[in-house]
């Protein structure tokens, strides 16, 4: 599973991203710097994400005074283990992935287009990602939706609502203070939180199995039995090279 510790939306320099043109754009924005790693810029941002937030009211009392009290927790909480908590539940698991495609293909072939036509999407809007940041990082995701015009932007966000409200279930399985913003997200796409049956993950160990050693040898120096094989030789012929010169 991909890490989250990615590059953070604020490394974009503001010529590389269109303006906000959306009725939550200061909203989705500060939702995308909440979600990303909670390293030492974003920390020093956490004021400027709650003004945001009061600003814009793109978002009931209760939900900002949710989110105010995340902000608060990172506040208040020794960086280290504001960021090892971080870690542990994003990267833990697929149930907690901030990767959308990790809840629709997991490691299926089928992610590697949906990740193209993704990041297409985003250069032809004129959106250009982070380097080493992946399109379906919900951060990102969130940025983009940040330029698009109010209803476009609702309407990206309707097509991921079904994960958001996964994720949000999972955070608060967890009893995480994350689940604030993922239920924030879940109201901004114009659906409303729902209960959702979270089934229980193999351990990483199982997901991920390491590959038996030295070809599962039943004993040291010795191989498995396996059935003889026939050996097919292939004709090899000598081709000359540009300048008449046997290779």
């Amino acid at each position: 599973m991909p890490s989250t510790t990615s590059p953070s939306p604020a490394t974009r320099s503001p010529a590389d991203t269109p303006a906000v043109d959306t009725a939550a754009g200061r909203t989705l924005r500060a939702l995308a710097r909440l979600l990303s790693y909670p390293d030492a810029e974003a920390r020093r941002q956490l004021a400027t994400m709650a003004a945001a937030l009061d600003a814009e009211k793109a978002l009931d009392d209760t939900r900002r005074t949710e989110l105010r009290a995340l902000l608060d927790w990172i506040a208040n909480t020794p960086p280290l283990q504001v960021e090892a908590a971080y870690v542990e539940l994003f990267d833990g698991g697929r149930a907690t992935s901030l990767h959308l495609f990790e809840h629709v293909h997991g490691d299926s072939r089928a992610r590697g287009p949906a990740m193209i036509d993704l990041a297409q999407s985003y250069a032809t809007a004129g959106f250009h990602l982070a380097p080493g940041e992946l399109p379906d990082y919900l951060p990102a995701v969130l940025e983009f939706a940040s330029t698009r015009p109010p209803a476009q932007a609702r309407a990206f966000l309707g097509e991921t609502a079904h994960i958001l409200n996964a994720l949000f279930a999972a955070l608060q399985k967890r009893r995480s203070p994350y689940a604030a913003a993922l239920g924030a997200l879940v109201e901004l796409a114009g659906e409303k939180t729902r209960a959702v049956e979270i089934k229980p993950e193999p351990p990483l160990e199982a997901s991920w199995p390491e590959p038996p050693v030295f070809g599962a040898c039943a004993s040291a120096g010795h191989l498995p039995h396996t059935p003889a094989q026939a050996v097919h030789f292939v004709p090899f012929v000598r081709q000359s090279s540009p300048e008449g010169v046997q290779p």
